[in-house]
């Protein structure tokens, strides 16, 4: 059946500026990371990526090496782009980025100019796409040049590959360096991709000083911890979670009595709230403005509709702030 995108989709979407540049991007992204490769069904994708159209998430967040396997995420949203989105493509910001193994020999990992440009033309290839909105260094390089990284992302815009150009994992020294050497080449960094959530707070200790102060905006992944910060870990483990497998990101040893009794105690906030954890979690990384977007993933529509549900309460009260911070001390 044909796709017609909702008329209504912008009406309930919050959508804010990155950084001080003129983007706007929606407050909740969604990120293909997992669940949309080529080991999973399509049409559950399919579902999802048209449903959060709807919803108005305009930001899909891809990387070359997503799927399983590497590219096949890419691959399945360029089959999303030809067969439903085509008509929409101005109404999307869609990003990827490089710097993580995605082929053997010297040429296909990390961060050299000869790597960036060969995978993000590979990229384009998978998606079938003239340009991406953003384009990341996925990863800081130790053994190249910083200069060289950001000089083939300059490139890349110059080269009319990207609209913007990003980072992500970056600790503050290196951002702030980026950042000098891009605006020396006259191409800005837009936007940084950090890991952040209430278990997960490194970027405050220098990284969100240095993006405020330089402009530079912000979207938060693993916003929920890896699932951590929703209701299913609340009574223990579930058999079917994440870290109760094996080859996960989320290793159950970090699933500990501590760990569970706080999510039932921010749980029990969030009930006070009219809010699941989930939803609380990500209005928390929103909290104070200086993250764009909170980027999601998602293995079924419902995940999407409840996330994006989100933006009925962004506001704390302070005496709820602190009892977060009370919380997360014990």
């Amino acid at each position: 059946m044909a796709y017609s995108a909702n008329d209504n989709r912008y009406s309930n979407m919050t959508y804010n500026r990155v950084g001080n540049s003129g983007l706007l991007l929606p407050a909740i992204s969604l990120g293909l990371w997992h669940n949309f490769g080529g080991v999973d069904t399509y049409e559950n994708g399919r579902a999802m990526l048209r449903r959060a159209f709807d919803l108005g998430i305009t930001h899909f967040d891809l990387a070359n090496n997503y799927g399983p396997p590497p590219g096949s995420a890419e691959e399945m949203f360029g089959r999303m782009l030809k067969t439903d989105f085509a008509p929409y493509r101005d109404e999307m910001v869609i990003s990827t980025k490089a710097g993580y193994h995605m082929w053997d020999g010297p040429y296909g990992d990390w961060g050299s100019k000869k790597y960036l440009i060969a995978s993000l033309d590979q990229s384009l290839r998978r998606m079938g796409l003239d340009y991406v909105d953003v384009f990341y260094s996925h990863r800081p390089d130790p053994n190249t040049p910083l200069e060289e990284t950001m000089g083939a992302l300059d490139q890349i815009v110059r080269q009319g590959k990207a609209l913007y150009v990003g980072v992500s994992n970056y600790d503050a020294e290196q951002t702030a360096q980026a950042v000098k050497i891009l605006n020396d080449l006259g191409t800005p960094l837009l936007i940084h991709q950090p890991r952040y959530s209430m278990f997960n707070r490194w970027i405050e200790d220098g990284l969100q000083d240095v993006l405020f102060e330089n402009g530079v905006g912000s979207i938060a992944f693993c916003p929920l911890d890896q699932g951590l910060l929703t209701n299913k870990y609340i009574s223990g483990i579930p058999s079917d979670s994440r870290a109760a497998k094996a080859n996960t990101f989320l290793d159950k040893n970090r699933v500990t009595d501590v760990v569970l009794n706080r999510v039932r105690k921010l749980n029990e906030l969030a009930v006070e709230r009219g809010q699941n954890l989930a939803q609380m979690a990500l209005a928390w990384v929103l909290r104070e403005g200086r993250v764009s977007s909170a980027l999601i993933g998602a293995s079924k529509v419902s995940q999407i509709e409840e996330n994006v549900a989100t933006l009925n309460n962004l506001s704390f009260t302070d005496e709820e702030l602190v009892r977060i911070e009370e919380i997360l001390k014990k």
